[in-house]
C-alpha cells in the first residue's frame, strides 16, 4: 500500500500484517478493528495499527479489552491516550504511547507516559515509534519503572 504522495508506507518493527484501506477525496484511510471505522492514514496511526495487530495476534489480548483514543484530564488538560488495555476486572493493564516513526523515543516521552499513569495506574507502559519499543512494568512501591524485553502474553 501506498500513501497518498505515492510512496511505499514505511516498514516498522512488527511482524507482518494485512490492513483493509480505503482512498476518498484523495485520502488513504485504514480501518480500525476496535473503533471499527476507517481511520486517516497518518505516520502515528501506522503505528498504532500495528501496535493493536500485534497485541491480538501476538500476544493474545481480546479486542473486547483494548480502547484505542480516549480521553483524559490531567492537572485540569485534556490528553488522549493512544491504546489502552484493560484487565477484565476493569483496571488497567497497560498503556501504550505510540509515535510517528521519525520522532524520538526519549524522555520527553517516558515523562508523558508517566504522567498518564499517575491517572490510569496500569501495571506496564509501552512506548513505541514502530522501529523501536520500550516496555516497563511499573514498580509502585519504589515509584519506579523496571525496563522489560516484552510485555508478558495475556493469560
Amino acid at each position: 500500500m501506498k500513501n497518498k504522495r505515492n510512496k511505499p508506507l514505511q516498514a516498522l518493527n512488527f511482524p507482518k500484517y494485512s490492513f483493509r484501506f480505503k482512498n476518498k477525496e484523495n485520502k488513504v484511510s485504514i480501518f480500525d478493528a476496535i473503533r471499527k471505522k476507517f481511520v486517516v492514514l497518518q505516520p502515528e496511526e501506522w503505528v498504532r495499527q500495528h501496535c493493536i495487530r500485534y497485541l491480538i495476534e501476538e500476544k493474545g489480548f481480546p479486542k473486547s479489552l483494548i480502547n484505542v483514543e480516549k480521553e483524559l484530564i490531567i492537572n485540569n488538560l485534556k490528553k488522549r491516550y493512544d491504546i489502552v488495555v484493560f484487565n477484565p476486572d476493569g483496571s488497567i493493564h497497560l498503556i501504550i504511547e505510540c509515535k510517528a516513526p521519525s520522532i524520538e523515543i526519549n524522555q520527553t516521552t517516558f515523562d508523558q507516559i508517566a504522567r498518564y499513569n499517575l491517572k490510569l495506574n496500569a501495571m506496564y507502559l509501552m512506548v513505541t515509534n514502530g522501529l523501536f519499543h520500550y516496555y516497563c512494568q511499573m514498580d509502585f512501591k519504589n515509584e519506579r519503572y523496571i525496563f522489560l524485553k516484552n510485555i508478558p502474553d495475556y493469560k
